[in-house]
């Protein structure tokens, strides 16, 4: 993937690297989406180009790979979809809930859809034990970033990330299971 020469701004190179990278960011949102309530007022181009207006608004970005750019968004989409559900709770109560898929990452193993918010909220739970962990198991569930993917966008071995998705998936369910069963 080629950036844009060095002394270049950040929309310069954000310019650069979105091409190559639009389709799938595209994918990803349709993904995000495709699991919010039927009634969402945000289109998969619209949070494509939310994303695209928050990162021309970093200081530095470095996209040294696919990888990199796809967890970036990713967290972009996650942050603006929480923003979005805590806007629209704060705006009604109740209401429809946002469903997330826990296993919505390559290599699903069974559809158990959970509140978005219940599980962000745990990430942030596993976050505060497990930083990598919690970074590995958002980029595989909101990113459907691959296992080598995920090593390359944290600089770790595809073993690590394995083991780090595994323990995060296990600690994962076991605490949505629980707060699940105790609202």
């Amino acid at each position: 993937m080629s950036v844009a020469p060095a002394g270049s701004s950040s929309k310069d190179e954000l310019d650069a690297v979105l091409p190559h990278v639009f389709p799938e960011l595209h994918r990803l949102a349709a993904s995000f989406l495709w699991r919010e309530r039927s009634a969402h007022t945000l289109q998969p181009t619209a949070l494509v180009n939310e994303v695209y207006l928050r990162l021309v608004g970093q200081r530095t970005l470095n996209f040294n790979n696919r990888a990199q750019v796809l967890g970036i968004a990713a967290e972009m989409m996650r942050r603006i979809l929480c923003t979005h559900e805590e806007a629209r709770r704060a705006a009604k109560r109740g209401g429809e809930m946002t469903i997330v898929c826990l296993d919505d990452a390559p290599e699903p193993e069974s559809e158990t859809e959970l509140p978005f918010g219940l599980v962000d909220e745990t990430l942030h739970r596993l976050a505060k034990l497990d930083e990598r962990q919690a970074k590995v198991a958002e980029l595989r569930i909101f990113g459907g970033l691959t296992v080598d993917e995920v090593g390359e966008f944290l600089s770790v071995s595809p073993a690590t990330v394995s083991r780090d998705w595994f323990s995060a998936k296990l600690w994962l369910t076991r605490e949505l299971k629980r707060s699940s069963q105790h609202p």
